[in-house]
């Protein structure tokens, strides 16, 4: 399933072999979290090579609901995609919803944030949600702490995941898709070591790392981020699950970092704000009220090769829907070429003078 092709230092060159076909490693999933990238189209994804989209169990299990994905026979037929996804487990809505769940052992009682509708959401019934949906790769169900928060919540938060990960793969039915197990543990290491260990023993086709990027300083994430792959096994696929920025995925890859996923390129977009070859733009600035040239000179994207700046301009300051697809179009197509050139560098042996390139654009 997972085959290493090239080093170099600790950034890994990978090939991840999965149901619905082949993703190249280091690898940006872009979210489409009830079965749909905002403002893009498939054909929008395939044309920036797109590998492997992200979904979300919590959203698509309520809507629009098991029934409706089962007559269609499944996520990927529901929607039209016929390359992998991988779907969240419901655990960061355990975190991002907190005020409207409350965990036991058993699961998390959650309340819908679209009716008010109460259900359980288990371990075994997150893992039969995702075969249902057909998922190439699933997750377990977990608990992603807040930061900051003591040794003790966190030990119990960890202990309580391990536990949910068990009951997850004796649930796991389906030999043909993948479940990943998630490490927990804040940012206390010897938590996070008992995590891995316990994850080991139950030999999940692949490994993430959850509870980063929830607020923590950006170094404290880099040094546990590194703590964790120095841990885990080398012949399985490692997930940073939410992350983040450009330079968040370079330098991550740079630790040993092979898979990512995170709002931020669709989600900066729609707020005017663009990831270019020359560092942030803020289209909404009217700097760019005349400016004539393209977004980015560097892009290849439909948006960089046929609209000025100017005129993103003018769409995004008059409302128009368009504007929301042209800068997702680009910021997405940035994230997903810059993941390409990560992989030629590490395997022609110039990711170092990638990565200090990279580090001094988005550290000025």
């Amino acid at each position: 399933m997972f085959k290493l092709i090239k080093t170099s230092g600790k950034a890994r060159r990978a090939r991840l072999s999965l149901k619905h076909g082949i993703v190249e490693t280091p690898i940006f999933m872009p979210v489409g979290t009830v079965g749909s990238v905002k403002s893009m189209t498939n054909t929008d994804m395939l044309q920036m090579e797109t590998q492997i989209l992200l979904g979300n169990t919590y959203h698509l299990f309520l809507r629009p609901g098991l029934e409706v994905i089962r007559a269609a026979g499944g996520l990927h037929s529901f929607m039209g995609w016929k390359k992998p996804i991988l779907t969240d487990s419901g655990g960061f809505q355990i975190f991002s919803l907190g005020k409207l769940n409350k965990l036991t052992e058993n699961g998390a009682h959650f309340q819908s944030h679209l009716d008010g509708t109460k259900f359980l959401l288990t371990p075994e019934l997150a893992v039969e949600i995702q075969e249902t949906l057909g998922s190439d790769i699933h997750m377990v169900l977990d608990e992603c702490t807040a930061y900051p928060v003591s040794h003790q919540v966190a030990k119990s938060s960890m202990e309580r995941s391990l536990r949910w990960a068990k009951r997850c793969r004796e649930a796991k039915t389906k030999d043909d898709l993948c479940q990943f197990g998630i490490v927990q543990g804040s940012m206390f290491s010897d938590l996070r070591k008992i995590s891995i260990e316990g994850l080991n023993e139950l030999d999940f086709e692949g490994m993430a790392m959850g509870g980063l990027s929830v607020g923590e300083p950006k170094p404290e994430m880099r040094a546990m981020t590194e703590y964790c792959c120095d841990l885990l096994p080398t012949d399985k696929p490692r997930y940073l699950m939410g992350v983040g920025t450009p330079l968040d995925l370079i330098e991550s890859v740079a630790l040993g970092v092979d898979m990512f996923d995170c709002v931020m390129p669709t989600r900066n977009a729609r707020n005017g704000t663009l990831f270019t070859s020359v560092g942030k733009i803020n289209i909404k600035n009217s700097t760019y009220r005349l400016d004539q040239g393209p977004l980015d000179p560097s892009c290849p994207c439909y948006t960089c090769t046929s609209f000025s700046r100017s005129y993103l301009r003018h769409l995004y300051a008059s409302g128009e829907l368009t504007a929301l697809r042209l800068l997702s179009l680009h910021n997405l197509t940035y994230y997903l070429n810059l993941m390409a050139e990560i992989r030629t560098s590490i395997e022609n042996d110039s990711f170092e003078g990638l990565l200090k390139h990279h580090q001094a654009l988005w550290d000025r």
